[in-house]
């Protein structure tokens, strides 16, 4: 039998947007419900093994059918914008995948969903209808499947109904249900229903008389009495009730079954949309040919070179160029097979960078090929064999990247390995110049590049070669290996101008020449200088560790009475909540919160608590540092992290591989971390970090006259805060004060609420309260300053750096309350934040420059947040040291002076 699937379009597409979480694409569009509707729909063809397929939709603003559906279903609660922008994304998913779409006007979708289906009954044709609403199980039939799914984290079930099955669930027929939601009512469809006659009594009505007309004309027998009363004085609401859940099975809408033949959901219009919408997962179920069909004239013109010859030519062609485009790709030593193997290299991935290995005899990574394009027709894969080879590759490029044409890469720090520039070459990322104009996604490959600011859906790399490592690919000369460095030779070549001229027009231009691409030097540095790790000294603080988690095991254990999994969260719940009775325990589904939030309220009234959270902290420790850094320790005896400057969307420096910005330094014992970093040898460490500077940006910023008296003054500006929060002369402020002064002074700038500073202070919201407005009116231009950045934020949607960042705030946008109040802490915190990181950059970038114009032999080893941690041979210590302060001062010019406190040491932590 003929099999046809009818979706409920705006039923589903609510459905998967309240059950998938929140999901964005890289140009800031929800997307979740377009991404769940679409699972749901292509699981349900596959159950059904079906070839005809449309989706119903309501019009936006309906007229109904009958006069009173206007009063009543014209009153809906409206949806979500979040939900409200997807609508026409879903219909244009629809429209690619050449699926018809029903809309009449007059009538719901409900309507057409049961015309069609009954229409096609008719005609011996099995339907199957999909909707999150239970107001269609009436429509269920012989041949009328009812399918609802139900969604819970990202997971979706589905639950079929045929006459027997709403019989058996619901105690009625499909023809009944509707009389039962008449009598019940329904607030979402907004149907009144009967007052005092919910879901039970309603059934159970139905149930025994079949149906409301019957209920009434039996109104004397009912009970209970209540429901009798209420029956009797609203019947006339009820029959209105039934009129209004009753679907329309014959509404006069243009459909045949032929209309409904899908032949190609997998169309190449389908491929651009799901590559936009950043669908990864249903990109693999569109073949080859969907995927190449909109890049074929770039195709057209792919080359590979494999001949000195003609390698030359190209490369005198190149430094002609106005601009190219260039992608090193780098091997590994399997690459190259046995007979290669005394030339080990590093290992690098796709995007070139740096996983794991040794250094080639030529002290740089092995290049296998290289990616060049000159322009819309000369775009090559040079492959490095015979005569051109990796070190006539690495020459040609090393001249091209030297010469006054710009050149445009991929990665520029995973190819300074090799190319071993100056950081005055006219050499340009294509990926920090994405990450500017957007710095809220969490990739910029060449596909991104090219979907984001040229409008083109290019296969990615995983779409070509899978999982596989492109210069192992290459080696073993497979084609979709040499179209992938093609590409993105071709992406940042051709994406060149439009970025420059993106990041002109966004006033940031300045930001990426003079910050961002000098920084990426100064980041390639650091990470091949490392910071020396003592393996002795790091086993002797896991110890240390495991000492401490012993000793605490068994004090935990004695204190609750019995042995038990402490990491086990339900576990601990229950003994602490619900054998030892302790105050403030919250059940989840799974069981009490254990939440370091919940326990740190507990921790001073309940020793056992504390004992708990310190345990946390040492296994933590131990884990994450005593065991982890160990693996990351090369055979120089130094960690070579690395440090990311396309993470963050505040601009501030990551470091990963690993995480050496997340030493704890409030314990104790955390902050002894830092002895096992240590200087090599005839060496000391020069720390120097910033004083405030946060504080003194919202000085600068805000244009306070106060905060900057009191800077200038050189004032203790947590006592001077006090003194004005508190009304208490300078010289009486006391510590508390202070203490509570210092956490508003910082939560300020985070935005932090009456309820945070609450939490924080273990005071009253009431008290907190007046902590922040007497702080305002102490420092009233900080709260106009604030205040405007939340107004221009929420006009422009964006906010701003002294530097001219921007920081994006979709947040503005969501109809959620929590998430519009996280978008204002964005807002006061991002341009402040990111101001500091920007500054950091600069003293970052001026220092390492003035150390090797010196000819000096210290280099940074480190940099964490507002900090600088230098390696310096003794004898340069006090030039060095003297330099650093110097540089990091006078990375800004603001209205107070930038302040840095540096100190020296034979580890990290003594010269912290």
């Amino acid at each position: 039998m003929d099999k046809l699937v009818l979706i409920d379009g705006h039923s589903i597409l609510n459905r998967a947007f309240y059950g998938v979480p929140d999901l964005t694409n890289a140009e800031g569009l929800h997307t979740n419900a377009v991404y769940g509707f679409l699972n749901i729909m292509l699981k349900i063809l596959e159950e059904e093994k079906a070839d005809h397929l449309a989706v119903a939709f309501d019009l936006p603003a309906p007229t109904f059918r009958h006069k009173m559906f206007d009063a009543y279903k014209g009153t809906r609660k409206p949806m979500p914008e979040e939900l409200r922008e997807q609508v026409p994304l879903m219909k244009e998913a629809l429209t690619a995948m050449d699926i018809p779409t029903l809309t009449l006007e007059g009538f719901e979708a409900d309507d057409i969903l049961g015309t069609v289906a009954k229409r096609c009954q008719k005609e011996g044709i099995d339907v199957a209808i999909v909707s999150g609403d239970r107001d269609l199980l009436q429509l269920a039939d012989e041949h009328i499947k009812i399918r609802i799914p139900k969604t819970s984290r990202g997971t979706t079930e589905i639950h079929d109904y045929y006459p027997e099955d709403v019989k058996r669930e619901y105690q009625v027929t499909p023809q009944e249900f509707i009389d039962v939601k008449a009598l019940m009512g329904d607030s979402s469809d907004n149907i009144p229903g009967v007052p005092s006659i919910g879901e039970k009594t309603a059934t159970s009505l139905i149930a025994a008389y079949g149906s409301i007309e019957n209920a009434y004309a039996h109104v004397e027998e009912i009970r209970p009495p209540r429901a009798q009363k209420a029956l009797a004085e609203h019947y006339d609401m009820a029959q209105m009730s039934k009129e209004l859940a009753t679907i329309c099975t014959d509404c006069p809408v243009d459909f045949t079954y032929k209309d409904a033949a899908v032949e190609n959901l997998y169309t190449a219009e389908a491929f651009k949309f799901m590559k936009r919408m950043g669908f990864k997962s249903i990109l693999t179920r569109f073949d080859a040919s969907a995927a190449e069909e909109d890049t074929i004239k770039a195709k057209e013109h792919f080359r590979v070179v494999t001949d000195k010859k003609e390698a030359d030519q190209l490369f005198k062609k190149a430094k002609k160029a106005d601009w190219t485009g260039l992608q090193l790709i780098f091997g590994t030593e399997t690459s190259q097979g046995e007979e290669h193997n005394e030339q080990l290299s590093f290992s690098f991935d796709a995007s070139g960078e740096l996983r794991s290995g040794k250094k080639a005899k030529s002290g740089c990574p092995l290049v296998v090929g290289l990616g060049l394009c000159l322009g819309t027709e000369d775009i090559f894969c040079i492959r490095a064999q015979g005569e051109l080879g990796q070190d006539e590759l690495i020459r040609q490029t090393r001249e091209l990247c030297q010469k006054d044409k710009p050149v445009w890469v991929l990665d520029l720090k995973a190819m300074l390995p090799v190319l071993k520039l100056e950081d005055t070459a006219p050499v340009y990322d294509a990926g920090v110049a994405g990450y500017l104009l957007n710095p809220l996604k969490d990739a910029y490959g060449y596909d991104d590049l090219a979907r984001d600011y040229l409008a083109m859906e290019i296969p990615s790399q995983s779409d070509l070669i899978g999982k596989a490592l492109l210069g192992d690919r290459l080696v073993q000369e497979d084609e979709k290996a040499a179209d992938c460095v093609c590409y993105m030779a071709y992406t940042a070549w051709k994406a060149a101008e439009v970025l420059k001229k993106r990041l002109c027009e966004e006033d940031m231009y300045s930001l990426y020449t003079e910050i961002e691409m000098p920084l990426i030097y100064s980041l390639f540095h650091m990470e091949q200088e490392g910071v020396k790790v003592q393996r002795e000294k790091l086993k002797e603080y896991g110890d240390k560790l495991k000492t401490g988690i012993a000793r605490l095991e068994t004090e935990i254990y004695q204190d609750t009475g019995r042995e038990f999994n402490i990491n086990s969260p339900k576990q601990l719940g229950e003994i602490l909540f619900g054998e030892m009775k302790l105050p403030g325990g919250k059940k989840t589904k799974t069981g009490y919160s254990t939440a370091a939030d919940v326990l740190e309220k507990l921790a001073p009234d309940h020793p056992v608590v504390q004992k708990i959270l310190d345990y946390r902290q040492l296994t933590k420790l131990n884990s994450t540092y005593a065991e982890g850094l160990a693996a990351y320790i090369s055979e120089d005896g130094r960690i070579h992290g690395k440090f990311n400057q396309t993470i963050t969307a505040t601009g501030r420096i990551s470091s990963t591989e690993p995480n050496l910005q997340n030493i704890p330094v409030r314990m104790e014992l955390g902050r002894e971390i830092r002895r096992v970093f240590v200087p090599k040898d005839g060496c000391v460490f020069i720390d120097a970090d910033y004083s405030q500077i946060e504080l003194r940006i919202l000085a600068h910023m805000s244009d306070d006259a106060g905060l900057i008296e009191a800077y200038r003054e050189s004032r203790d500006i947590h006592a001077a805060t006090a003194s004005q929060v508190f009304h208490v002369p300078l010289k009486e402020v006391t510590s508390l004060q202070r203490r509570n002064a210092k956490a508003v002074n910082f939560g300020i700038v985070y935005g932090i609420s009456a309820f945070g500073l609450s939490e924080d202070l273990s005071i009253s919201r009431k008290e907190a309260k007046e902590y922040i407005e007497r702080y305002f009116e102490s420092y009233p231009s900080v709260k106009a300053f604030l205040d405007g950045l939340v107004k221009q934020g929420k006009e422009q949607g964006y906010v701003t750096t002294l530097y001219k960042r921007r920081r994006p705030i979709p947040e503005f946008k969501s109809s959620n309350f929590m998430q519009r109040q996280f978008g204002e802490r964005v807002a006061m915190n991002s341009p402040i934040q990111g101001s500091a990181a920007d500054i950091m950059k600069i003293a970052m970038i001026t220092v390492d420059r003035e150390l090797r114009a010196r000819g000096l032999k210290s280099r940074i080893v480190l940099q964490i947040h507002d900090e600088l941690l230098i390696e310096a041979p003794k004898e340069e210590e006090q030039e060095v040291k003297a330099l650093l302060v110097d540089q990091m001062k006078h990375a800004a010019s603001l209205k107070v002076s930038l302040e840095v406190e540096a100190q020296t040491g034979d580890s990290w932590f003594d010269a912290k």
